[in-house]
């Protein structure tokens, strides 16, 4: 996405500086240009790496769509460059880049559900059922693959699925262990085999109505 023409709206961050932080009034979002921006929430007492988003990514945008809050911290991991886009300049943006806002508008969207599915993660109870719902997520957003078949394949790694799931990877590797012993996972070097994804979304509904 060619977004040149908006360098007046360009903003620098510095490694370790805070952009936003949870629940201030928020009235703007940023496109990442350059280097690496963490998000992170405090559920409970534990802060927790939410995500990691890289150049082209957004964030911030919820508190500008609903008039909220912020639902988490943004702090730049390196030196950051983002594009900062309040309600006024977003509007000259809608207006004037029809292209360009409906990439927007799409990537809002994606953002919107991709925020929801990760909440719903996080606040089930059970850490047996995160780690299956995690499975769950990345199977919604396959696409052409063979879904006759309850068994997948994800090239994924222990490290992602801590990360999605919000715990330590060594918590995750013990579940995940125990999912194999079970013998309702598969461990490569390369991929998670989930034997049958329905089994995994019975799993979830049961702990989720629990909750």
């Amino acid at each position: 996405m060619d977004m040149s023409a908006f360098g007046r709206f360009a903003r620098t961050f510095q490694a370790g500086e805070m952009i936003f932080s949870e629940f201030e009034p928020g009235d703007a979002f940023y496109l990442i240009q350059s280097g690496r921006v963490e998000l992170v929430k405090i559920i409970g007492d534990i802060e927790k790496t939410l995500d990691i988003l890289q150049p082209s990514e957004m964030f911030g945008e919820m508190a500008l769509l609903e008039n909220s809050p912020r639902s988490a911290t943004a702090i730049a991991l390196d030196t950051v460059k983002v594009l900062e886009f309040n309600r006024q300049n977003f509007e000259i943006l809608m207006l004037g880049n029809p292209q360009i806002a409906l990439k927007l508008l799409k990537m809002f969207t994606k953002r919107i559900y991709d925020s929801k599915r990760r909440f719903m993660i996080l606040t089930l109870d059970d850490d047996q059922a995160k780690i299956a719902d995690v499975f769950l997520m990345l199977d919604e957003s396959q696409t052409n693959i063979d879904k006759t078949t309850d068994r997948r394949e994800f090239k994924t790694t222990v490290d992602d699925i801590a990360h999605w799931a919000g715990m330590s990877v060594n918590q995750a590797r013990d579940l995940i262990g125990h999912f194999v012993t079970q013998r309702r996972m598969e461990l490569f070097s390369d991929k998670i085999v989930v034997k049958n994804i329905n089994d995994f979304s019975r799993f979830v509904a049961s702990k989720r109505k629990k909750s």
